[in-house]
């Protein structure tokens, strides 16, 4: 592996991790694209790397300093992560059936529908909280 090689994983791995902490996104947002773009992988090596990434705990200090603040529910992190292996299981084998270029397609639409629902029409649930002393209400 050559030195400008061992430097772009490294800056990937950098960035994936920075906003992995800062908003949640990495694996799928900066890493597949970036060995794609970057480093030439196909659309299937880069998101099968990604997943082996994932199963390492290399989240596992953002992981600590979200619990610390109390901003991890592990109830959801438990049934999310089991769907999510049962699904992995049977994306993966979806995915390799698909041609790279089909693939590569249907990643770029997914992550234009998810920008343009956060962007234009993510509507945040409100809860209203009567305080008894206050009648006051607040957005959740």
């Amino acid at each position: 592996m050559s030195t400008s090689t061992i430097i772009i994983l490294l800056l990937v791995g950098l960035a994936a991790g920075m906003l992995s902490g800062l908003v949640g996104v990495g694996g799928g947002l900066i890493i597949v694209p970036a060995l794609v773009y970057f480093l030439a992988f196909s659309q299937k090596e880069a998101q099968g790397t990604s997943l082996g990434i994932l199963l390492l705990p290399v989240g596992i200090l953002g992981v600590w300093q979200y619990y610390k603040s109390g901003h991890i529910d592990f109830k959801v992190v438990g049934m999310v992560s089991a769907g999510f292996i049962i699904g992995a299981l049977f994306g993966s084998k979806l995915a390799t059936k698909i041609p790279d270029q089909t693939l590569k397609k249907a990643f770029a639409c997914m992550m234009i529908i998810t920008a343009c629902k956060m962007l234009f029409f993510d509507k945040r649930k409100t809860e209203v909280i009567a305080s008894p002393e206050t009648k006051t209400t607040q957005k959740k």
